[in-house]
C-alpha cells in the first residue's frame, strides 16, 4: 500500500508529464494518483494553455487529458496538439461492444474488474465477419483489433492470467451513454459497413 503523498510533496510535473503519457489509474499508479487528484485545479490550468482539458473520474479511479473542441481551439487561435484519426471499423466495433458489455456487467454484482479472455472477445465480433473458409484471416483481423484496443488503453492484459484482459472502465469516458443508447442503430450501420467491405 502507497504512503500518502503530504501535500506539500505534491508535483505538478509528474502529475502533467504522466497525463501527457496517457490515462492515470489509482489501482496501478497510486502514487501518481495522488498527485494528479491533489493538484486538479493546477493540472487543469496549466493544461488549457495547451487547448487541453483534464478528465478525473475519482469514482472510476482514472484521469485523462482530452483535447477542446474545434470550436474552442479555434476561439483561443491554438492549434490541435494531438491530430485526429479515424479508427478501423472492426477497432471501433470492439470498442462500441466492450462498453456495452461493461455497461451490462455494471448491472450485476459480479464484481469491479470484466475481464474477459481472449476467445470471449474474438466471439463478440464474429458475428460481424462473413462466413469464410479462410478463418485464419478472420482471426488474425480479430487479433489485430483486440491489439490495437488494448494499445489504445482500454483493454489491460492481466498480469499471470494467459490471455485475459481487464476491460478498462476509462472506456464509459469515450463511448458515452447517449451513444449506448443509440447502439442498436449503430450496430446495423456497422453490420452494412461490414458487409460492403468484405465484398
Amino acid at each position: 500500500m502507497s504512503r500518502t503523498v503530504p501535500r506539500d510533496e505534491l508535483n505538478l510535473s509528474l502529475a502533467v508529464t504522466s497525463l501527457m503519457k496517457g490515462v492515470v489509474y489509482r489501482d496501478s499508479g497510486q502514487t501518481t494518483w495522488q498527485h494528479v487528484v491533489g493538484l486538479a485545479a493546477q493540472v487543469s490550468d496549466y493544461v488549457a494553455t495547451l487547448g487541453l482539458s483534464v478528465v478525473i473520474d475519482e469514482a472510476e479511479g482514472y484521469a485523462f487529458l482530452r483535447s477542446r473542441s474545434d470550436d474552442e481551439l479555434a476561439d483561443l487561435g491554438i492549434p490541435r496538439l494531438v491530430a485526429r484519426h479515424q479508427l478501423p471499423l472492426h477497432t471501433s466495433l470492439l470498442l462500441a461492444l466492450l462498453r456495452k458489455r461493461l455497461a451490462e456487467y455494471d448491472t450485476t454484482d459480479a464484481g469491479s474488474r470484466l475481464v474477459l479472455t481472449g476467445d470471449q472477445l474474438r466471439e463478440l465480433l464474429a458475428p460481424f465477419f462473413p462466413a469464410t473458409t479462410n478463418e485464419a484471416r478472420t482471426t488474425d483481423q480479430t487479433d489485430t483489433a483486440i491489439r490495437r484496443v488494448a494499445e489504445l488503453g482500454f483493454l489491460r492484459r492481466m498480469p499471470g492470467q494467459d490471455g485475459e484482459y481487464e476491460v478498462r472502465r476509462v472506456i464509459k469516458a469515450y463511448v458515452d451513454a447517449q451513444w449506448l443508447a443509440d447502439f442498436d442503430t449503430h450496430l446495423a450501420e456497422y453490420a452494412a459497413i461490414a458487409g460492403e467491405e468484405t465484398r
